[in-house]
């Protein structure tokens, strides 16, 4: 709040932090700084702007990579450019012409392969207790369709977000913000 005369007023109860407040790191500190093993996997995806704000959410977060299925919008597309503010230029992605082989490398790598989509097998997502040691790739679906069946049965576990609306369902971007938080900050399991 200002005054009159433009003076800052002493009654704020919050102020907004500004730019020179956070600690940023620079795109060449981020390639070189340690992430959360996460890769956040794309099965069709269409939206740019769903596929931009995956980038956000990498980078917010500080994890390891993205990973595109074929039918995936992907840089440069303008919807990117525009929901990823440059995260693109510093995220470490891939596109794949085989997203089953691309998870199944995963998976041979240690990474559990989790698919975040309402099957009659799903476990809820409070239920999820992640490993502090633990690699995870989270596969996001199609915005009307979600995960392929073939995607599907070449999964470990399926999560649901539990919801009590008329929809029942989630935005793409908005569903990898809340299983990322979920994975980096509820209570973890040791090994």
């Amino acid at each position: 709040m200002h005054t009159e005369k433009g003076e800052k007023s002493e009654s704020l109860k919050f102020q907004k932090k500004q730019p020179a407040d956070f600690i940023r790191l620079t795109p060449e500190a981020f390639v070189l700084s340690e992430k959360h093993p996460i890769v956040l996997c794309a099965d069709n995806i269409r939206s740019g702007h769903n596929i931009g704000s995956l980038f956000r959410i990498a980078d917010a977060f500080s994890l390891e990579s993205i990973l595109l299925g074929p039918q995936c919008a992907s840089p440069p597309h303008p919807e990117i450019l525009k929901t990823s503010l440059g995260a693109h230029q510093h995220v470490p992605w891939v596109k794949t012409e085989r997203m089953i082989e691309s998870l199944l490398q995963l998976k041979s790598r240690g990474y559990a392969l989790i698919g975040i989509e309402q099957t009659k097998e799903s476990v809820s997502l409070e239920c999820f207790v992640p490993h502090m040691e633990a690699k995870y790739a989270f596969v996001f679906g199609h915005e009307v369709h979600g995960i392929g069946q073939e995607i599907l049965d070449c999964l470990d576990t399926c999560l649901e977000i539990p919801q009590s609306g008329v929809k029942h369902s989630i935005n793409v971007s908005v569903a990898a913000g809340i299983v990322v938080w979920h994975a980096l900050f509820a209570n973890h399991k040791a090994p």
